[in-house]
Formats: C-alpha cells, structure tokens, sequence
C-alpha cells in the first residue's frame, strides 16, 4: 500500500530476484546520471550522447569509416552518417584519406573534438568521484571489474566487443 492506502502491485520480474534486482538497479542508474552527468559547462555545451561514445571510440583506435564504425556498433550507415555528419558540422571530427591507402574517407578526431571528450570525460569522473567518496578503494576497483565484466559480457552476446586500455 502506499501512503494513501492504494494497493501497490509488484512490477512483473520484481525486485525480490537477483536479476530483478539488476534491472531495477540499472534503470535507477540511467534516472541518477544526472549527479555524474553535468548538464551544463562553463566552457560551453557537452557533447550528447552518441558523440561522446562515437567520439570515445575514434579516439582508442584511431581514424575509422563508415563500414569500420557499423561494424564496431552494430548500427546502419545511414544513422553513424548522421551522427558523423553532426560532429563534422561541430567541427568535432575530420574527414580524412584512409592513411593504410584504402578507398574509403576516415573519420579522425579533431583538436576540438577531443578538447570537449576530454573536457566531458573530466567532469563525468569527478562527478563519480563525489559519487563513490565513501566507498573504499577496494569497493570501488571491485564494482569497476564487475562493470566491466557486465559489458564484457553484453558485447560477447551482441558480437561487437569495445577494446579497452
């Protein structure tokens, strides 16, 4: 019941379940990223969402195509075109030749493109670090490698793995 006296039902899959608990705890997650998540810089705007990821992706392997970016992530030309085209416009990346001599144009970070990833991925880690001020090292290193197994284990299953560091 809640505080009014109506009766409450229990969402299918509830939470008395571990893997229940796992989906109710990731849409929590998603509602709280403001708190890592600044919606504003006082450098100017941050960079959405796709950006950010796309933007992340160039920047660990280095200059990629259309054909290299729909295989890393699974989506179609036609929506990284539009995604590219917005971070071309923003002057967030480059169109470059492929430097291994192939046919297709690369995308390449610009100087200005990572300035802003650089920028956002700061703000985004002190954000976690106020976050996870409590915890200790261990606690953290510890939730940091079931993160990553978590997405290891999503990438594994969708067959498009994000390299890592």
């Amino acid at each position: 019941m809640d505080t009014s006296g109506r009766r409450i039902d229990k969402p299918v899959g509830s939470k008395d379940k571990p893997v229940g608990q796992v989906e109710f705890e990731t849409m929590l997650l998603g509602r709280h990223s403001h708190l890592f998540n600044p919606r504003t810089r006082s450098s100017g705007g941050r960079l959405d969402r796709s950006a950010y990821i796309l933007l992340s992706r160039i920047q660990m392997d280095g200059p990629m195509s259309i054909g290299q970016l729909t295989d890393a992530f699974g989506l179609d030309a036609s929506t990284l075109n539009r995604q590219t085209a917005a971070m071309l416009r923003g002057g967030l990346v480059e169109r470059i030749p492929d430097p291994d001599g192939g046919m297709a144009r690369k995308f390449r970070i610009s100087a200005e493109g990572a300035r802003q990833l650089d920028a956002d991925r700061s703000e985004y880690t002190q954000g976690l670090e106020k976050v996870l001020d409590s915890w200790s090292a261990q606690d953290v290193a510890t939730f940091a490698g079931f993160l990553q197994r978590f997405n290891s284990d999503i990438e594994r299953l969708e067959g498009h793995p994000w390299p890592r560091p």
